[in-house]
């Protein structure tokens, strides 16, 4: 569900005009989030999983920016009312496979699905690759790599943001 953006008055247009045209007119930035807290919470005794709590919290903010709902498409440009995540999943033998998480107004309850999902995703031998949707942002989690910047593979006119999440908290001496 969303709704098609009217070029002719949205604010946005010039900047659309100009960068539809680019053969890469992505913008990337890299930032620094401390997530030591979370991070601590999470290894407390029945604290939520990390990463699923990082995701439900990176969903909630990509749907609270209107930005990240925007897709390009072939006439015009399409916001769309929320978005779910679609992230890589590590398998038990060190592979890896695509699953789509939705959003959920509460933590316990996206654990909860997630959960179900990356077990199911688990069992899986095959790479399922999304079925080109875009309502979605993609997502990778990166376990303990230092990184300041990051560049995925990119198919065909996609318009769909990635986050990257590197999953460690900062300590003096770490990393």
């Amino acid at each position: 569900m969303g709704q098609s953006i009217d070029l002719r008055t949205w604010k946005r247009r010039q900047h659309y005009e100009l960068f539809r045209r680019y053969a890469q007119p992505f913008f990337s930035v890299c930032v620094d989030v401390d997530v030591t807290p979370l991070w601590r919470r999470s290894h407390t005794s029945g604290g939520p999983p990390f990463f699923l709590t990082s995701l439900f919290l990176m969903l909630r903010a990509a749907n609270a920016t209107e930005a990240f709902r925007l897709r390009l498409r072939k006439r015009g440009v399409w916001l769309h009312n929320h978005v779910s995540v679609g992230s890589a999943v590590l398998r038990l033998d060190h592979t890896f496979t695509f699953r789509g998480f939705e959003s959920s107004g509460r933590l316990e309850q996206f654990v909860a699905r997630g959960a179900k999902a990356i077990a199911e995703s688990q069992a899986r031998k095959r790479l399922e690759p999304y079925a080109d949707p875009d309502d979605i942002v993609y997502h990778s989690s990166l376990p303990w790599l230092r990184f300041t910047s990051f560049t995925n593979a990119i198919g065909g006119t996609d318009s769909i943001p990635p986050l990257c999440l590197e999953n460690a908290p900062r300590k003096a001496g770490v990393l």
